[in-house]
């Protein structure tokens, strides 16, 4: 995943800024970690509205939802799919993840 990092005062953000929101200064470019740890945590058991979201075929399954905090001192918001035989309840703070940015919206894996 890519963010943006302020080269006068070091602030990253993501989704990336083209200003730092904290000096104003033009951003540049910046790979952000895959790695993280889940700081907060929620279950979707209904399904979103549509539009934007489109029912799956085989039906609506819940998901969680987490914000990761990476080394670089930001969170992240994601998605942790539903998966066969896991409960998105026993997501827990500080469970070690893995993220992508597939379909440009960010999705964590459980590492535990």
């Amino acid at each position: 995943m890519t963010g943006a990092r302020c080269p006068e005062c070091a602030v990253v953000t993501y989704p990336a800024a083209a200003h730092c929101p904290r000096c104003g200064t033009t951003t540049e470019p910046s790979v952000l970690s895959s790695h993280g740890t889940v700081w907060s945590w929620t279950v979707q058991r209904h399904p979103p509205k549509s539009p934007p979201y489109v029912l799956p075929e085989n039906g609506f399954r819940p998901f969680g939802v987490v914000y990761v905090e990476l080394p670089e001192g930001i969170r992240v918001e994601a998605v942790v799919p539903p998966l066969d035989g896991v409960d998105p309840g026993t997501l827990r703070i500080g469970d070690p993840v893995q993220l992508s940015g597939r379909g440009g919206v960010p999705v964590a894996e459980l590492l535990r």
